[in-house]
């Protein structure tokens, strides 16, 4: 595994600088400075269905719209950001692939990298693996039933008009090969769950609280589902970089140890 702490990458763009590269950083730098400066490392991530300057534009926009970005520790957010781009998934736009949260861990303000509704059907449907795969609100006034067990069933007929409150949210997918599975959340599981497992929950930065509360409760009932998918490992891989925080840079993010740091109670 590629790992290198702040002091390392600052070494080998020194050694880089020497050998002409022009590649230069400096622990006095500006977070902004720093994701300019690294745009060639950011090059080399990116899969090809982005460009490094729009990846490096949508950085430095996230930044501006959100000003205590600027204010987390240098490395965790330039590898939020490499998280990001390795996975090919725009972050703090309103496509909903990604999201790049200031997030006080161990006392200190980080990034935090959690992937978006959208961003999971992405890396779902470019696996290869997936035929469909979706996740939808339930109402009040909906005709929803579902059974697990033998022979699990899901059936929901949605209200013409007013549907009333969301309290359900389900995911379903299938797979290329015939496969199938459904995973179903009460709205006041989805809160508890959330509260429980998503430490930026009550962050005014999350998507939880900045009216995306629909969209991550339906990524988080697919995520439960595909727990039960056969999966490759590079979906796998993808998804354990959901909610991290990391503070080294690697060639493959989901190699390098999350250091967020979980509540004991």
């Amino acid at each position: 595994m590629e790992q290198m702490n702040l002091k390392a990458e600052l070494a080998q763009q020194a050694k880089a600088e020497s050998k002409g590269t022009g590649v230069k950083l400096s622990k006095n730098m500006t977070i902004p400075d720093m994701v300019r400066v690294l745009e060639p490392e950011i090059k080399k991530a990116l899969p090809s269905v982005m460009t490094p300057e729009r990846f490096t534009r949508i950085a430095l926009s996230a930044l501006n719209n959100t000003p205590a970005l600027q204010q987390c520790t240098p490395m965790s957010f330039i590898a939020a950001l490499l998280n990001a781009a390795q996975l090919g998934l725009e972050p703090n736009t309103p496509l909903g692939h990604a999201y790049l949260i200031p997030y006080k861990n161990k006392g200190i303000l980080e990034c935090q990298f959690q992937i978006g509704y959208k961003g999971l059907i992405d890396l779902s449907y470019r696996s290869g693996q997936v035929k469909s795969i979706q996740a939808q609100a339930v109402y009040q006034n909906d005709d929803f039933e579902y059974e697990y067990g033998l022979c699990p069933k899901l059936v929901h007929r949605p209200a013409i008009s007013n549907r009333g409150e969301a309290v359900f949210y389900y995911g379903v997918f299938h797979t290329v090969g015939g496969g199938y599975g459904f995973s179903v959340m009460s709205k006041e599981d989805m809160d508890e769950y959330a509260k429980t497992y998503s430490k930026a929950f009550d962050s005014s930065y999350s998507p939880w609280q900045n009216g995306a509360y629909d969209a991550m409760a339906r990524k988080t009932v697919l995520k439960q589902a595909l727990k039960y998918a056969p999966l490759k490992t590079d979906l796998q891989k993808a998804l354990s970089t959901d909610e991290t925080i990391k503070t080294s840079l690697s060639v493959d993010m989901s190699e390098v140890t999350n250091e967020l740091v979980l509540d004991a109670s």
